[in-house]
């Protein structure tokens, strides 16, 4: 395995366990304090990696806007949209959804990059989508299965598999213009972290830190710097390298890494119909992935 694809999938390990972290985070913090804090912790480890490596920030009104782009696509709504879903959802869920990623991708992909889908692609659609439901629904398909919490939490889940495959579409278009991976993530963190701040300290504060446990903090940690300031560095280096589907196609891994984790850390139960949805959608994103 070469270096970016090894990039990728350390990336995937860490997102996978990421949403076990974020749900146990949740049980002491609210939503805009813990991706506050992790959007700070993030852009501090990247702004010390490129000071380290001398790099700063470019200054231009054109590279801010593109930041700001990536920062509100990616980062700041992105995190807000899973860490809400995960106060109505369990880990395990988001996991098995999150694999749809790769069917936006392609398919945003193909629209925007010119990258080409296979006959197999469209098969692979109606599996991914329907294996979608099942999770969503747990095979019930009355009226009021959209009134449930998680139901609910799921959709949200949903939403931000779209939102994460036009954060990758966008920055394989923006990053050359940006100075490479490293700038370009820094500069998305920022901007993210500017963007919660005034939410944050209208809703909240920095003394709602003073009550973290030890495993609130652990948890918090996790996300910032390995999940955040790593994982997006390591995601978009991939990029640089390699075409925007062949990256997505590491996120099959996601929902196993997530499902394992919140079996041994969260004891979330693991429903029957919750995996053979998931499995199916796997197999959807597999379709559409072998693509010619």
């Amino acid at each position: 395995m070469d270096r970016a694809r090894f990039a990728v999938l350390v990336a995937i390990v860490l997102w996978g366990v990421s949403f076990v972290a974020t749900k146990a985070a949740l049980r002491e913090l609210a939503p805009v304090e813990l991706i506050f804090g992790r959007v700070v912790l993030g852009a501090t480890v990247l702004l010390a990696l490129l000071a380290v490596r001398g790099e700063r920030l470019v200054a231009s009104r054109r590279a801010w806007t593109d930041f700001a782009l990536l920062g509100l696509v990616g980062v700041s709504g992105h995190l807000l949209l899973q860490a809400w879903a995960l106060t109505m959802t369990s880990a395990v869920n988001t996991g098995w959804l999150i694999g749809l990623i790769p069917i936006w991708s392609a398919i945003l992909a193909a629209l925007f990059l010119g990258e080409r889908l296979g006959g197999r692609a469209f098969l692979g659609f109606v599996l991914g989508f329907g294996g979608a439901l099942l999770v969503v629904t747990r095979g019930r398909f009355d009226g009021s299965t959209l009134a449930l919490p998680s139901t609910k939490g799921d959709l949200l889940v949903l939403v931000s598999t779209v939102n994460w495959a036009v954060y990758t579409i966008l920055g394989r278009r923006i990053l050359p213009r940006l100075g490479g991976a490293r700038l370009a993530t820094a500069g998305a963190f920022v901007a993210g972290a500017v963007m919660l701040a005034p939410i944050f300290f209208l809703t909240s504060g920095l003394s709602t830190f003073a009550h973290l446990s030890a495993t609130g903090w652990l948890s918090l940690l996790f996300l910032g710097i390995g999940c955040s300031g790593l994982g997006y560095l390591l995601w978009y280096g991939a990029l640089e390298r390699l075409e925007a589907g062949q990256v997505a196609v590491f996120l099959y891994f996601e929902p196993l890494v997530t499902l394992a984790a919140a079996a041994l850390w969260l004891d979330e139960p693991i429903g029957a119909i919750t995996v053979l949805g998931g499995l199916v959608v796997l197999v959807g994103v597999s379709l559409v992935q072998r693509r010619s």
